[in-house]
């Protein structure tokens, strides 16, 4: 066994998954103003302290996604995050794909930066610590969309980066996330999720990536938040469920749903009905949030140090919940 398929095989421990804390500062800003918190360095590494540090996590979460500023910074301890990650048999992991970009003549359409200099990036990271990464690319759901060139330049990017993660000794996750912001029927996101992960794959095998070696992070098929319509997490369950038995081979290690904008508890909902159905799968059925995670701990912390301890309960109940739904419990 290769140590990017022990490590893949790692992350995807029955009852376990993946906590996405990696938000570029722009976007935790945002969620910073939410609470009405200052987004300085200092309030953000004492958030992601009031995550790393949360006591009898590591039953539940195996990987850790990191942001570049994240990984560089140590507790009040002086013990760099990563280590205290790392005591706790979490694997540390960091986000390397540089933001979004509108695509000129492409109804708003975007694709992602950070090809560049990724491989330097990586071997930088590497000796940081890190053992996987992840990169994340989004395609829009309407009449005209996603378009054929968004899908061809976001799925090639993402075949190279992965090959160039598996050079560099890292195991890529790989989310092509289909947006839920939108109008679109739930046949609509099962058809356009469809259409990017064939092309996903005809990719990667193009780059010849090593299947054994990485983990897929993609959406949940799933109706347009426009609609104001909930569909029933069975039928969200069958439609996902159906879209990746058709398309995602079975040497892939495993796969770590996004939460997408998705409330905790319809992600965890979600999760549940998928592993009910899934039991026959070739692949763990996994999670890799950000928001459906922290989104109740970071309401309570609200940058208050008196409230870090009931923060970090609300994080391990969450997180507990998320992971038994991960194991049909």
């Amino acid at each position: 066994m290769t140590d990017l398929f022990r490590i893949a095989k790692k992350l995807v421990t029955k009852g376990k998954g993946i906590l996405a804390s990696d938000e570029s500062t722009a976007t935790i800003t945002k969620r910073f103003s939410e609470i009405g918190v200052e987004s300085n360095e200092e309030n953000r590494r004492k958030y992601r302290q009031l995550l790393y540090t949360t006591k009898g996590i590591e039953q539940f979460i195996s990987g850790v996604i990191m942001y570049d500023e994240t990984i560089r910074q140590k507790a009040d301890t002086g013990k760099r995050f990563i280590t205290i990650l790392e005591e706790k048999g979490i694997i540390p992991g960091i986000k390397v794909d540089e933001g979004l970009k509108v695509l000129p003549e492409h109804d708003g359409e975007k694709y992602t930066l950070g090809l560049d200099n990724l491989p330097e990036r990586l071997k930088e990271y590497v000796k940081l610590g890190a053992k996987f990464a992840k990169w994340r690319a989004v395609f829009s759901v309407g009449d005209k969309t996603p378009s054929d060139a968004v899908v061809d330049i976001n799925t090639s990017d993402l075949a190279l980066y992965a090959l160039f993660c598996q050079q560099a000794g890292l195991v890529p996750i790989i989310e092509p996330e289909v947006l839920i912001e939108g109008n679109h029927t739930i046949n609509q996101s099962a058809i356009a999720t469809t259409r990017v992960l064939k092309k996903l794959f005809e990719k990667l095998a193009m780059y010849n990536v090593d299947l054994k070696g990485i983990l897929l992070k993609p959406n949940w098929v799933h109706a347009g938040l426009g609609l104001n319509i909930e569909p029933a997490d069975i039928e969200i369950a069958k439609a996902t469920l159906s879209v990746l038995k058709h398309t995602v081979p079975d040497e892939v290690s495993g796969i770590v749903f996004l939460s997408g904008g998705d409330t905790p508890e319809n992600s965890t909902n979600h999760l549940s009905a998928i592993n009910d159905l899934g039991e026959d799968a070739p692949w763990e059925l996994s999670f890799s949030f950000g928001r459906a995670l922290q989104n109740e701990a970071l309401k309570i912390w609200a940058g208050k140090d008196e409230n870090i301890k009931l923060a970090q309960n609300a994080l391990y109940k969450r997180v507990q919940k998320v992971a038994n739904a991960s194991e049909n419990q």
